[in-house]
């Protein structure tokens, strides 16, 4: 059994929560967030302690695991206390926003043997998983393109883009960590394009809403990522692998498979699933199924701090080329 804290009781921190709650394998001891309200109504509704202090909750004794589900320029500081208190530790993306914090934290996790997973959670999308399983297999015979589409169904909140550090490294990161899943190879090379078709005045913030990304491997596997904040028709979610022996793909989630004919319309089935708390439910429980089983059996974390450092440099390097019209070199 192990004994989990959740830091952050927000959205994120409520569906780990939540998880931890439900595993046969887990039990959680306590949810903290400095918002009391957030925490106590969490803490009730799943049956376990509540906390304003997220740094004495990772110092306790009955504690073995800490899941960081809290502002993004409170994860470095939490996850190394977590560490060096030898607390595993499930980490929501990014470790930071700053490539030298970032650097330096991934050093010490390093140094002190720390057990640090990044929650990439679309890599254990039933979906995403197995197509995974069928690059490995050789279905397709050598990666040669894998194409993503990823777009949201609409705006974040004002509030919330402005801190967000921009839609490359908070929305275009986990298309830059699933890249690296499908090629299994690192790009050496980023072309980008943003633009702001949606909403103009997020040049206030020098972000985009609408952006398309080249990536280039060493050995020439390509990449091409399409991403916008706003898709009329729901959260669209697909990827496309082309190999030299076949190609797999998968497509969006839907409620039900039913597909209709009528007088007026051919083939009609029902809308996207709208958010992705919807479309990566599965996702989230089998993430933290496969951090729970790394932690009890002493395995390596199946997605780890320095996987998490280089979605950011893709990140980096991908608003680099968007400002500069330039390709950037990794």
């Amino acid at each position: 059994m192990v004994r989990v804290a959740v830091l952050g009781a927000g959205r994120i921190g409520s569906i780990h929560a939540a998880n931890v709650a439900a595993h046969a394998h887990s039990k959680l001891i306590a949810v903290a967030d400095p918002f009391g309200d957030a925490a106590h109504k969490l803490a009730e509704r799943l049956g376990c302690e509540a906390s304003l202090d997220p740094v004495a909750t990772i110092e306790r004794d009955d504690v073995d695991a800490v899941i960081i589900g809290t502002p993004t320029d409170t994860h470095v500081s939490l996850t190394l206390h977590a560490v060096s208190r030898g607390k595993a530790v499930l980490c929501e993306k990014p470790i930071d926003l700053d490539m030298a914090k970032v650097d330096s934290a991934v050093a010490e996790i390093e140094r002190v043997g720390g057990r640090v997973m990044l929650a990439f959670n679309r890599r254990f999308d039933p979906s995403a998983a197995a197509l995974r399983r069928a690059i490995d297999a050789g279905e397709i015979g050598d990666v040669h393109q894998v194409i993503i589409t990823s777009r949201d169904p609409g705006l974040a909140p004002r509030e919330y883009l402005a801190h967000s550090g921009g839609i490359f490294r908070d929305m275009t990161i986990h298309d830059f960590d699933m890249a690296r899943f499908f090629l299994r190879e690192d790009p050496v090379e980023v072309m980008a394009f943003g633009s702001r078709l949606i909403e103009p005045s997020l040049e206030e913030f020098g972000d985009f809403d609408t952006v398309m990304v080249q990536l280039r491997t060493a050995s020439g596997r390509q990449c091409h990522i399409n991403c916008s904040r706003q898709a009329v028709y729901g959260y669209d979610q697909r990827f496309e692998i082309f190999g030299s022996a076949g190609q797999v793909l998968n497509d969006n989630l839907r409620p039900t498979t039913i597909r209709r004919w009528t007088r007026s319309a051919t083939e009609v089935r029902e809308p996207l699933l709208n958010f992705f708390l919807e479309r990566y439910a599965d996702a989230y429980r089998l993430e933290y199924d496969a951090f729970a089983k790394a932690v009890l059996t002493k395995g390596p974390m199946p997605v780890t701090a320095q996987d998490g450092r280089q979605a950011l440099r893709l990140a980096d390097c991908a608003l680099e080329s968007a400002l500069t019209g330039q390709s950037v070199k990794v």
